[in-house]
């Protein structure tokens, strides 16, 4: 496999091999490995992009989802995003108070909030969606056009089937797994 990193790079012209997993290959080679260093500088970027906005990812999410997809109901709306509804309360107790969303009531059920985007937020999220694009550039900056919508394209395949497979009901739930398993 050949890369292009500094250190494989600096490793080749000292003579020395590069980190071999017990197969004998690069790690580089290694599914897990190419994930978890991708996701985490898409991770590092996408945090600093979305800076400032209450909620950061997660608000992101509710922007994006009730602009795109219309008022949602509170509980539908943290349902869909895997958000613990209480902790869905309070992000949208945040992005409420910056004005980013409103609550009214649904039409359909006087006990139920709609949840949808003001015009503010909605302003917030053409500027949120332009610094992510910055965010992709760079990290998919190594592929042309291209490559890079076959990578989207084959990326959401694999993420569409394993979410089928296992599927994420409750974000909380998983960090509390996750921290019941650290333990």
């Amino acid at each position: 496999m050949t890369s292009t990193s500094p250190g494989l790079a600096a490793r080749a012209a000292r003579g020395v091999e590069p980190p071999a997993s017990a197969s004998g290959a690069p790690v580089e080679s290694d599914l897990g490995w190419a994930l978890g260093v991708v996701f985490r500088r898409y991770a590092k970027a996408s945090a600093a992009a979305l800076e400032g906005l209450p909620g950061g990812p997660r608000g992101y999410q509710v922007l994006a989802t009730t602009n795109a997809e219309g008022p949602k109901r509170q509980l539908d709306l943290a349902a869909q995003l895997g958000v613990d509804r209480t902790v869905m309360t309070y992000l949208l107790d945040d992005l409420e108070k910056a004005g980013l969303v409103q609550r009214r009531p649904d039409p359909a059920d006087r006990r139920a909030r709609l949840i949808a985007p003001t015009d503010q937020g909605v302003e917030a999220l053409c500027d949120l969606e332009r610094r992510l694009r910055t965010t992709e550039e760079e990290v998919l900056g190594i592929l042309d056009e291209s490559e890079r919508a076959s990578f989207r394209l084959l990326l959401q395949r694999v993420a569409v089937r394993a979410n089928a497979v296992d599927p994420l009901h409750n974000a909380c739930a998983l960090a509390e797994t996750d921290d019941v398993l650290k333990t």
